[in-house]
């Protein structure tokens, strides 16, 4: 069974660097280019994953976690903010809005495979039991 990742990304350069991350898990990606697109696309189909950006037009993400959160489709599905703000100032109302977890931008390639890679175990425990190693 695939799984879908909902990405929610203002700016055109950052979205196009994130696909090509994204493009390495076995995530299913769709885009959205601000934070009232990518709550359209989340009422429409159910995400398994949402990976959104902080600062956008139309609804930010702290917004948009907050207004999935209030769905019930939403209530337990990872959610991941990123932000170019120091994570100290902003990592209590994200997780106030409805985050799991604050990264910083620009993006750790590295870091986001990984939380990726463990939250696809976590979703598919049987898939590969012995697969995680160290950091490498």
């Amino acid at each position: 069974m695939s799984r879908k990742l909902l990405l929610v990304e203002d700016k055109p350069a950052t979205r196009a660097q994130l696909l090509d991350i994204l493009a390495e898990t076995p995530f299913v990606v769709t885009c959205a280019e601000d934070g009232l697109d990518g709550l359209n696309r989340a009422k429409a189909d159910t995400f398994d994953v949402v990976l959104a950006d902080h600062k956008m037009p139309l609804l930010d993400g702290m917004n948009l976690l907050r207004n999935l959160r209030s769905l019930d489709a939403y209530k337990q599905t990872p959610m991941l903010l990123m932000s170019t703000q120091d994570i100290k100032h902003i990592e209590d109302s994200a997780r106030r809005s409805g985050a799991d977890l604050c990264l910083a931008k620009p993006i750790d390639k590295q870091r986001l495979l990984e939380l990726l890679a463990d939250l696809w175990q976590t979703m598919h425990p049987q898939a590969h039991p012995d697969k995680r190693s160290s950091a490498s």
